[in-house]
């Protein structure tokens, strides 16, 4: 990846690279489902509003990707809506998303991070192992894509 790599919050401005990432990505593989277009059409009041955080990464000023915290009722945080744009994956930003979501929810004080995936997804499983994630069984998802959960216990 391109040394001009920057993960930041989200800010006023970045609502159209968060909403076209995640379509692009999930349309990819699945269908856009409701829940989806909640949270994508006005992610500040669905995650920012609700004490949760979004973080865009740069790659050499353009926006290639995304994460979302989203607080959940147990203490924990659920890592959602990670995308990369396809021209950027395959090249480390994925993992450095991963990294700075894990490190905020620290900062924050969650007790864990929780994420929902799909078992077709063979390069996010291995990206969300190597980070220290397991699978685990939790609540019905309101994603049907959802057929996989996980988790990291933050120590």
């Amino acid at each position: 990846m391109s040394s001009g790599v920057v993960i930041r919050a989200f800010e006023p401005g970045d609502e159209a690279a968060f909403h076209d990432i995640n379509v692009e990505w999930i349309s990819a593989f699945f269908v856009l489902e409701a829940k989806d277009r909640e949270t994508l059409e006005n992610p500040r009041a669905s995650i920012i509003d609700k004490g949760g955080a979004i973080l865009i990464a740069l790659v050499d000023g353009a926006a290639m990707g995304t994460a979302a915290l989203i607080p959940m009722k147990d203490g924990g945080v659920e890592l959602a809506k990670m995308g990369v744009r396809p021209e950027a994956q395959g090249r480390g930003l994925g993992r450095k998303i991963i990294t700075a979501a894990i490190e905020l929810a620290r900062e924050r004080g969650a007790q864990r991070v929780y994420l929902e995936t799909n078992s077709r997804l063979g390069s996010a499983l291995k990206l969300y192992r190597d980070a220290g994630f397991v699978d685990v069984v939790g609540e019905p998802s309101p994603y049907a894509r959802a057929d996989v959960q996980m988790e990291l216990v933050l120590g």
